[in-house]
């Protein structure tokens, strides 16, 4: 387990179609891991790039971080996805090509790309920098028909390559250690967005229920926010893990004497448990005028609400979306000024599918990320 990697991983290089050809209409394919079925495993695989547009960022990716969205998608437990399918939306890498129109990005920039690479740009969302919740569903970085681009389908980060329009991409502070970096752009950013929202600041009291992925991302930035932060475990082998992140409380929250003693002491809520649970013990640990922000989904049904708990302290109960563009910029130059990154693992390509059982098992503290220097050479044909 690293807070980073030092040095980082050759630059992992996408190989031209045409190796004859090197003007910008040159495409690309690249080496790739992905599931072919349900039930393929991570495997190795060939995606074709397109050649940059005018308004298109070419990256070679250095790093991707591993999302249980990923495990989630990859085995068809949310729905059955267009395979073959490489999954990744975690990009962390460097400019190698921009197109024409392209001008705040060059050759040699360090960028990222999350969980989006398109929206419809028009709806009142999109004009609001809230493209995560384009009202004409937005394009994400895997496993979607991309309109723009004949349909074809997204294909995502564990990949050495992708190529991704202008105002989609990110650029990473050099500050930030870009292995620990990759996860900011999902894990980061579903956790800041919602504490950004509520105008988290020095003195207010922040609730964390869970401490995986996501749960120690809202740790480390409601603490950089001036925060007093209060983690809600199942686990008391957690309670150390909690304090070295930053906590200044821990509550076991199977213990009713310590959730009534933690009654009306928090201001917000982040929930990040993605199993069915009773949240009413939750409520009541809320101030007047608290929120609870769920961001965890449960593939089952959860317990439900009771409706007096919110009516007797105007309590709202809310649901939060990653992030914009806008805002994963912000939070990404946040994190690096005030020192904040995930704690990942880095893993090889040979070690993917190992990876991915122990995130369903909860074997990882507190995030994968692939170290795309490890993947194979593409073979002359792509597979997607």
């Amino acid at each position: 387990m690293t807070p980073g990697r030092p040095v980082p991983p050759p630059l992992a290089k996408p190989i031209p179609l045409d190796t004859t050809e090197t003007g910008p209409g040159r495409a690309m394919f690249a080496a790739a891991y992905g599931a072919t079925s349900p039930d393929s495993g991570l495997v190795p695989l060939t995606v074709a790039r397109r050649a940059p547009k005018e308004d298109d960022v070419e990256i070679a990716i250095e790093f991707c971080g591993l999302c249980h969205s990923d495990v989630h998608a990859t085995r068809g437990e949310w729905r059955v996805p267009p395979y073959p399918l490489v999954p990744g939306h975690e990009i962390v890498g460097r400019v190698t090509r921009v197109g024409a129109a392209v001008q705040e990005f060059a050759p040699g920039d360090r960028v990222g790309v999350g969980c989006l690479v398109d929206s419809c740009r028009e709806c009142d969302s999109c004009l609001e920098g809230l493209e995560q919740y384009c009202e004409r569903g937005n394009i994400g970085t895997y496993g979607v028909a991309d309109p723009r681009n004949g349909d074809a389908i997204t294909q995502g980060g564990y990949s050495t390559s992708v190529v991704v329009d202008r105002r989609f991409v990110l650029r990473v502070p050099d500050a930030l250690d870009p292995a620990a970096a990759a996860p900011l752009l999902c894990a980061g950013i579903t956790t800041y967005s919602p504490l950004r929202y509520f105008d988290v600041e020095e003195g207010d009291s922040v609730g964390v229920v869970g401490l995986g992925g996501l749960g120690h991302m809202a740790v480390k930035i409601a603490k950089a926010m001036g925060a007093d932060v209060t983690v809600f475990t199942t686990s008391e082998s957690k309670f150390d893990a909690a304090r070295e992140l930053g906590a200044d409380h821990v509550v076991l929250s199977k213990d009713a004497d310590a959730m009534e003693a933690a009654n009306r002491s928090i201001d917000v809520i982040i929930d990040t448990v993605a199993a069915p649970h009773d949240l009413n013990p939750y409520f009541r640990t809320l101030r007047l005028d608290g929120a609870l922000f769920q961001l965890g989904l449960p593939a089952d049904d959860m317990p439900p609400v009771s409706p007096g708990l919110l009516i007797r302290r105007r309590l709202a109960y809310a649901g939060s979306l990653i992030g914009g563009i806008e805002e994963t910029q912000e939070m990404l130059d946040f994190c690096a000024e005030h020192g904040v990154a995930s704690d990942i693992e880095i893993v090889g390509a040979d070690q993917l599918n190992d990876a991915y059982d122990r995130m369903v098992a909860g074997d990882v503290k507190y995030r994968f990320v692939l170290d795309t220097s490890t993947l194979q050479e593409p073979s002359e044909r792509a597979d997607a």
